[in-house]
């Protein structure tokens, strides 16, 4: 069991991302001899130190000339490029994640007409392909990423003088759902292609996940900062099987709200994007009745479900528990067929496992079970028991 978070506090780049899995243990002329083969570069890897800290330097050397390149002219250069699946697959995603960042920035519903200026160049295609090698090859069983440190100011790019981030490095932040910070110096430290990596690879964190280091690596950035300009990565061996996931908790209390509404709140908050909601009976003070209305959610679902919750009941607010952190089980659905009086249905099961792949659960979807039920005559529970059953045959 291994982990691999990143910990950009001084932003990252590409090359970043890539001398930093090289310096984790990532085979330096493989990846170096694939990265050639597949684009018209050459690769320069040296140790150097900055502001005290040795780190991997990963020059990408390019032609003095190149043409602004397409999104399908990109596409065709990654598929051309005969990459093992998986690397050409996270490859196609982290441009296809930019495509999709500048498309929707400049208006340009079309990725077939879409022009890459910065992000099409040779440099960029060795960083994706490059980063996608070396990450892979260090096995990790999960990937994680803390806030990123994206700078201020402004910059110059092909489209004229922009703020820090640019437009497209913040969309894919958004999308990408990770958490970002700004930093005391006016300079870029994320990159489009450095934020497309880490959101293809990495899950967010808001802090170093709990376990024992195995192995750290730096990848240097170019410019030279007040601090070190460094992109910091760890090895991690967790010390639990589960997988650490942030949550917050909200939490109100409502004294004069019917059943009805309460009952269609609860719809609501599901609806939108709420993990799991639990309305509790309570009695406040002067003895009147009341009830106790928990949320748990994700960090940047918080504020429209606490509206919401407000909106809906007349509370004046919602309290956000401290705790934020909480181990889970791996889950994931599948569809299986389950024979009953004679006939095949097809029902969904929840698979929870632990990050190494043993299996902790199996639970029935309810409402395929009790469409079941309706049709076959067999009672829900029965319909529950033989489909769990013919799941753990399957999956255990």
């Amino acid at each position: 069991m291994k982990s691999l978070v990143f910990n950009p506090f001084s932003g990252a780049a590409g090359d970043m991302i890539l001398g930093c899995a090289l310096d984790l243990g990532a085979d330096r002329e493989t990846v170096k001899e694939l990265i050639e083969a597949s684009a018209p570069v050459s690769v320069d890897i040296r140790e150097v130190v900055k502001k005290g800290i040795k780190a991997l330097d990963v020059r990408i050397n390019v032609p003095e000339k190149e043409h602004v390149r397409t999104y399908p002219e990109i596409v065709d250069l990654v598929k051309a490029a005969n990459l093992s699946h998986k690397v050409e697959a996270s490859a196609l995603d982290i441009f296809l994640k930019m495509a999709e960042a500048e498309a929707s920035v400049h208006g340009q519903p079309d990725l077939e007409k879409l022009h890459f200026h910065e992000v099409g160049q040779s440099d960029a295609l060795a960083d994706v392909i490059g980063s996608s090698a070396a990450i892979h090859s260090l096995n990790c069983d999960s990937i994680y990423c803390t806030p990123i440190s994206v700078g201020g100011g402004t910059i110059e790019c092909a489209h004229g003088t922009l703020p820090v981030p640019a437009p497209a490095t913040l969309e894919i932040l958004r999308r990408g759902k990770l958490y970002f910070r700004g930093g005391n110096v006016n300079k870029e430290l994320l990159t489009p292609t450095g934020s497309a990596i880490l959101a293809h690879f990495a899950k967010p964190v808001d802090t170093f996940p709990q376990g024992r280091a195995i192995a750290i690596g730096y990848g240097a950035g170019d410019a030279e900062l007040q601090g070190p300009n460094v992109l910091q990565g760890v090895l991690l061996e967790p010390d639990s099987h589960l997988i650490p996931d942030i949550i917050e908790v909200l939490e109100t209390n409502a004294d004069d709200v019917s059943g009805e509404v309460l009952g269609n709140l609860f719809e609501e908050l599901l609806s939108m994007g709420a993990r799991d909601v639990a309305i509790m009976p309570a009695t406040m003070k002067k003895g009147r009745p009341a009830h106790i209305i928990k949320v748990i959610a994700k960090p940047e679902d918080s504020s429209k479900l606490a509206r919401k919750i407000i909106v809906e009941t007349g509370s004046l607010g919602v309290r956000v528990m401290p705790a934020r952190h909480r181990l889970m089980a791996a889950r994931n659905i599948e569809r299986i067929k389950v024979e009953l009086e004679g006939q095949e249905f097809e029902t969904a099961v929840k698979i929870a496992r632990d990050s190494e792949g043993v299996l902790l659960n199996i639970s029935a979807e309810f409402e395929d079970c009790k469409r079941i039920a309706k049709s076959s005559g067999v009672p829900v529970r029965e319909v529950m028991r033989r489909a769990e059953e013919t799941a753990r045959k399957l999956f255990s």
